[in-house]
């Protein structure tokens, strides 16, 4: 039913795990083959390719479904349908940040204070053209294939580059002056595509799969049991997350709690529930979270 088109490059590896950890697995002859497949009904063939092309190739209808970033998506205006975020990076949880960077050093406080003509390097000229233009900045922009920081000050006087912590550029000397575009990565679709019923429902699914298992990264199940007396204790222990089940034991005078965590808090949560009386503690993980 479906052509999916899925990201090469930094983002390939992350997307894979994601796919398989939402029962999606990509199956391919080899790391470098194009063309995979996913067991799925509703997905009839799958390609992975570059990330600065896929929103063309859904826009034009190529594929009805494509993952990329919203950079792209800006970069090139592509006429996709946004069916949503999708947090994940290629390293983390956090977006990448398309930001104007300068040399540690140079005068330049914002974005106003580029002379005209000054010399800009970046991967993203259409988006920074747009950024540019908007605030009155008359700029020489070239595309920059690569290694785009260390492009300053010789080649360029500022860059407009991707970071997610801002490591890279301090240590090129570099100095963020402002964000152009905070980009997640997105699921896209086209939009003749998304009009047939049986494929939005299918893309509205495969939506669900991905975004449960994102959700669920990082949190854990925990299962306990304990007296009618300590309950209002344990209960305040609990990560106010959502609101946990309680439920009355059969036959005693006790209850079953049971909630949704954060992973990171789960060996200090433990043994204080031990302590104010919870017993039979269990954690459990957890694949998919969909509310």
């Amino acid at each position: 039913m479906l052509r999916l088109v899925l990201p090469k490059g930094s983002l390939e590896r992350a997307t894979l795990e994601l796919f398989e950890a939402a029962d999606l697995p990509v199956q391919r002859s080899s790391n470098v083959e194009y063309r995979a497949t996913i067991p799925d009904p509703r997905i009839d063939d799958v390609s992975i390719l570059r990330p600065q092309e896929i929103p063309r190739y859904v826009a034009t209808g190529l594929f009805d479904l494509g993952i990329t970033g919203r950079d792209w998506i800006e970069e090139t205006a592509s006429d996709v349908l946004s069916l949503g975020e999708l947090h994940y990076s290629k390293a983390t949880a956090r977006p990448v940040n398309v930001v104007l960077a300068v040399a540690q050093d140079a005068p330049v406080q914002a974005v106003g204070d580029l002379p005209s003509g000054v010399r800009v390097q970046t991967e993203y000229p259409e988006l920074t053209r747009r950024f540019l233009e908007k605030h009155g900045v008359d700029a020489d922009i070239t595309l920059s294939y690569g290694a785009t920081e260390a492009k300053v000050p010789d080649i360029a006087d500022a860059v407009v580059e991707i970071t997610e912590t801002g490591r890279a550029l301090r240590a090129a000397g570099l100095r963020i002056v402002d964000t152009v575009l905070v980009s997640y990565t997105e699921l896209i679709a086209n939009p003749l595509a998304y009009d047939d019923p049986a494929k939005r429902h299918a893309m509205s699914q495969i939506l669900t799969l991905l975004q449960g298992t994102l959700e669920a990264r990082g949190k854990v199940l925990v299962k306990l049991n304990v007296g009618e007396a300590d309950l209002p204790e344990v209960i305040e222990l609990l990560p106010a997350l959502r609101s946990p089940t309680v439920s009355k034991l059969f036959g005693e005078e006790g209850y079953a709690v049971e909630t949704v965590v954060p992973k990171s808090q789960i060996n200090t949560l433990i043994p204080a529930l031990e302590d104010h009386g919870a017993t039979d503690i269990i954690e459990l993980a957890i694949s998919k979270i969909v509310h």
